[in-house]
């Protein structure tokens, strides 16, 4: 009867590390082209499709690990966010509920694309990034968005209307991201997905390999 090669590996360990640090640096490029504002001071930018694909790709730890040493670098002055924005004023305005959303949201990704350490399938991909990578981050940054512009949330709620299309575009190229790195580079993903009936996992790849009855 076949048996499972796999060995239970650190909860975080330098592989890991590395892999947040990749991803911190995507999402900080991504915030290099820029932004514009059309409400509230709160730009708009691709930085969040980084965040959505950390959490897809890394899982819920290693993701916002990722994030977390994105905004601890921005935090102590590092010009990382779009437009060169970085210090601690950027954690008093009225983006400081979309950062914590990005931090919150990278975890929720990578619990719902990971479900159960599950491989990642298209429709629980686009889940996960529209729960976690579109939904947690207005639930932060609206909110305070309000409580720092003194608006309404009401309001604040209907002005961020506006970002919902980009997010909708982030949110598809995220997806065929992801599906490209299972088919193409599964070794780019933290977890280890649970093997199927007749399979088995070798190394610390999450690869399924068939084995003979």
């Amino acid at each position: 009867m076949p048996r499972s090669t796999h060995a239970a590996r650190p909860a975080f360990d330098a592989t890991d590390l590395a892999r947040a640090a990749v991803f911190a640096a995507l999402i900080a490029v991504l915030g290099l082209p820029g932004s514009f504002t059309l409400f509230g001071g709160v730009p708009i930018t691709a930085q969040t499709l980084g965040v959505m694909l950390a959490g897809a790709v890394l899982g819920p730890v290693v993701g916002a690990a990722s994030v977390g040493a994105l905004l601890a670098l921005v935090a102590v002055g590092l010009p990382l966010l779009a437009g060169g924005r970085g210090g601690l004023a950027v954690f008093v305005g009225p983006t400081a509920g979309y950062l914590v959303g990005w931090l919150v949201g990278a975890v929720v990704v990578g619990l719902i694309v990971h479900l159960a350490g599950r491989r990642p399938v298209w429709w629980r991909t686009v889940a996960g990034l529209l729960v976690g990578g579109v939904l947690v981050v207005y639930a932060f940054g609206i909110p305070v968005q309000s409580a720092v512009l003194r608006l309404p949330i009401e309001q604040a709620a209907l002005a961020n209307l506006a970002f919902v299309p980009g997010d909708i575009v982030k949110v598809v190229v995220a997806t065929l991201v992801v599906g490209a790195l299972v088919r193409g580079y599964p070794r780019a993903f933290r977890r280890t997905w649970a093997p199927r009936a007749g399979t088995r996992v070798t190394d610390d790849a999450p690869t399924m390999t068939p084995t003979s009855a």
